[in-house]
């Protein structure tokens, strides 16, 4: 594998994800007054994220939004960063940065639309799926052939996984 993204993906140690327009393909449902939101995810997008920890990569997220369903999503891929209702992503992903003890060069972020222009400025691979706006696209290092919520998170877990050649075969069984 070779290119300038390719190189970038040798070194990230932490992914960070946006999730609306990114893990969901960006439509948010409601139910009843009290029965919240409903989001979707994509199954895909799943594996993805448990094989980049099953592989030694951190995985965290953050989002303006605040919903039970990603709580309850992150919480079944094991993934403990969660941030919710932060809309200065910039400075979310400074704290996480400060709590992991990681370098930005060492982080990759996937992020769709405007709020995601900070964090993607910062980090050592910036990347979106390939309906993000196009300001989100130019500043990309790393284009994800899937739209948000339909595999972009599962090829970004792929295309690292193969820059970084540490991958460990699925096990169905341990699934």
């Amino acid at each position: 594998m070779t290119g300038r993204a390719a190189q970038l993906a040798e070194t990230v140690r932490m992914v960070v994800l946006d999730v609306d327009g990114v893990l969901t393909d960006g439509s948010v449902f409601y139910g009843g007054t009290d029965q919240g939101e409903i989001k979707a995810f994509n199954v895909k997008d799943g594996l993805g994220i448990k094989r980049l920890i099953d592989n030694g990569i951190e995985v965290g997220i953050i989002t303006a939004r605040s919903s039970e369903a990603v709580a309850r999503r992150m919480k079944e891929l094991s993934v403990s960063i969660v941030l919710q209702g932060r809309e200065d992503k910039r400075q979310a992903l400074l704290e996480i940065l400060e709590a992991q003890d990681i370098a930005p060069a060492q982080v990759a972020y996937m992020g769709d639309d405007l709020p995601d222009l900070g964090p993607l400025g910062m980090v050592g691979l910036a990347t979106c799926p390939n309906d993000a706006v196009k300001a989100v696209l130019d500043q990309a290092d790393w284009i994800a052939p899937f739209p948000g919520g339909r595999g972009a998170v599962r090829s970004l877990s792929d295309f690292i996984l193969a820059a970084q050649e540490k991958e460990i075969p699925y096990q169905e069984a341990d699934r």
